[in-house]
């Protein structure tokens, strides 16, 4: 890669990676206190596939020598804590609005690394560090997380409209 294309790509990469600790951290306390007790198995495998999906990333970044830049993704983790600060209209308890706002950002999530790992593919085309066979993999991985938290999203907005 030329230099140019290198440090644009390492921006892009680390931007991911900031995205990708958010995500992470948000997909395990949904995991933990999501209302739906059926529910939380397929979000603990889920939270364990995207902190996965986190590492690849940081595979990848290593293998094209980009490095990790540590303030980007140490704010995002402080951020995704302060997004838990939202007015929901309750003080002290979770509110019913919770759950579905919460798969609804991490749905975007997702959204947001399958078109990383897209771009990615794309590279790889003309990077030979890059394995299309592996982002192939992490594209599918991202389609079959999204599907299932579409299929959550749903249930939990169903079940807030019938409940109040």
């Amino acid at each position: 890669m030329t230099a140019n294309r290198t440090e644009l790509v390492g921006i892009y990469l680390n931007d991911h990676l900031a995205g990708a600790t958010a995500g992470t951290a948000l997909a395990h306390r949904i995991a933990r206190t999501h209302d739906e007790v059926a529910d939380r198995t397929t979000l603990q495998r889920l939270a364990g596939e995207i902190n996965a999906d986190r590492q690849a990333l940081l595979e990848i970044m290593g293998q094209l020598g980009v490095p990790v830049r540590h303030y980007k993704t140490t704010a995002a983790w402080l951020g995704e804590r302060v997004g838990r600060l939202k007015f929901n209209g309750r003080l002290r308890t979770r509110s019913p609005l919770s759950s579905l706002e919460e798969l609804e950002l991490l749905r975007l999530g997702v959204e947001g690394k399958a078109a990383g790992w897209r771009t990615l593919r794309e590279l790889a085309d003309t990077e030979p560090r890059l394995s299309p066979a592996r982002l192939d993999e992490l594209l599918t991985r991202a389609r079959q997380q999204a599907d299932q938290l579409e299929d959550l999203r749903v249930a939990a907005a169903n079940h807030l409209l019938e409940t109040h």
